[in-house]
């Protein structure tokens, strides 16, 4: 029976992650091949690196189905975990295999791969040997139009490149919000089928606005994971501020800055972005059918 203490060699897990006490080019900087800077959505390397240190152990197998330049990739080696990534744009996959080299260069023990391909068919890009092997999904939907890159500057103004994911409209970045939800549930599902079972999903997620109002998709990605057989059981934040002194040091993009600008002029009071929401979810012991996630009169369960 528990005594209702902690036991001494447990550390306390906590809701709130403080990511960012470092800006995100400090984090990168020497650790990732210069050109990581390019993709305009990068996960902080210290969000990956604290989900990996939370829920799992040296030498167990990470998986991020929508990997990128590789930040759930190299920061798993760097631990002394195991790897695989698939990404969709040829271009960030060819980073990423650049950045798993540099790690190992570093003295990175984990082994990693990349594998290129469509992510809402992972049972047909990865191996079968790998079902019920992953013990931890670290991943995070594409942001489509809204992510912003990098800015320079001009005589005509600030110039913003690097702001695209790539030009396959084929990518799921490209979808509108249904069709973003159910290429992730797709996706979640395969990945559901790849954990061990009592296996983690860990997914960061943020809301933004369209034409001022709120897109939901934190929401959006938990009604996905429960579709796909997946247990919620933790909602945590991450912060994309560092604490200094009791207090948050916000590191907006130059466009955030501007928005929250411009709706505050016009008596809208919008906020700066601090933290994204990372949800948690479980695999089950068994996974349940397709039956099972349906009702008797052949609608969705609730």
């Amino acid at each position: 029976m528990s005594s209702g203490h902690r036991a001494p060699d447990k550390p306390q897990r906590l809701s709130v992650w403080a990511t960012a006490q470092q800006t995100g080019p400090v984090q990168r900087r020497g650790r990732y091949v210069p050109e990581s800077v390019k993709h305009p959505a990068r996960m902080l390397p210290a969000i990956a690196a604290h989900a990996i240190a939370a829920y799992t152990q040296p030498g167990e197998l990470v998986l991020d189905p929508m990997c990128g330049i590789g930040t759930t990739l190299v920061e798993a080696i760097h631990a002394g975990r195991d790897a695989v990534g698939v990404e969709y744009e040829p271009r960030w996959s060819n980073i990423a295999d650049a950045n798993i080299t540099h790690a190992h260069q570093q003295g990175a023990t984990g082994r990693a791969s990349v594998v290129r391909g469509d992510a809402t068919r992972l049972a047909s890009l990865l191996p079968a040997a790998l079902a019920g092997q992953v013990a931890l999904v670290v991943t995070s939907p594409p942001y489509g139009p809204t992510v912003h890159g990098l800015v320079r500057p001009g005589t005509d103004g600030v110039a913003k490149f690097d702001n695209t994911y790539g030009t396959d409209r084929g990518n799921l970045a490209y979808r509108d919000l249904t069709g973003l939800t159910d290429g992730f549930e797709q996706i979640l599902t395969g990945c559901a089928a790849l954990l061990r079972p009592g296996g983690t999903v860990v997914v960061t997620a943020r809301p933004w606005r369209k034409n001022g109002q709120l897109v939901d998709l934190p929401s959006t990605v938990i009604a996905a994971g429960l579709r796909a057989g997946l247990v919620p059981t933790e909602r945590c934040v991450a912060l994309l501020a560092a604490v200094r002194d009791g207090h948050l040091v916000a590191r907006p993009s130059f466009f955030q800055l501007q928005t929250v600008r411009k709706a505050r002029t016009g008596g809208i009071p919008l906020h700066l972005i601090t933290h994204e929401d990372v949800l948690i979810f479980r695999r089950p012991q068994a996974l349940p059918t397709p039956e099972d996630l349906t009702d008797t009169e052949g609608g969705p369960s609730r």
